[in-house]
């Protein structure tokens, strides 16, 4: 088993990755949506990632009450010097949930419907796996939008 700092060491790569591509963007192209119908810009999806780590993080592993608006995360919009600051914030959040963490204890607060017969609905530690999942196929989505929001045939 992947132990607490070795798993915080993943998430810290992946959200360093996104908040590199948001900083290098800028504001005006970090929050530009690329020409693909029902894309979103990468201001947005590392918005979607910090509701990710509330949720699954803070809710479902560390047991406090969930406020998200997952269709809110989708439409952010705002100056990046915020996003950065939200996400150290979001980073050091995560860090506290997961002390002490007891992976193979049952969540605190389940996901419900679905997911509670999934491994992310199982443990704790399935829970932070799927925050792990969605932080590295989302850096990755990044990584292709940005490229697409910087091709020297939209300039």
């Amino acid at each position: 088993m992947i132990s607490v700092d070795d798993y915080l060491w993943y998430v810290d790569e992946a959200l360093d990755g996104m908040i590199a591509i948001v900083t290098n963007l800028g504001d005006d192209k970090a929050n530009r949506r690329p020409d693909i119908p029902g894309a979103n810009s990468p201001y947005a999806i590392l918005t979607h990632c910090l509701g990710v780590m509330e949720y699954w993080g803070g809710h479902v592993v560390a047991g406090r009450p969930s406020h998200r608006d997952r269709q809110a995360e989708f439409r952010a919009t705002g100056p990046v010097d915020d996003l950065v600051r939200r996400t150290e914030a979001a980073r050091a959040r995560l860090r506290d949930d997961v002390a002490g963490l007891d992976a193979e204890a049952p969540p605190r607060n389940m996901p419900g419907g679905a997911d509670d017969e999934l491994p992310i609905g199982r443990t704790r530690g399935g829970a932070l796996f799927h925050i792990y999942e969605e932080l590295a196929q989302h850096r990755g989505q990044m990584e292709g939008y940005r490229d697409l929001i910087l091709a020297p045939w939209r300039q």
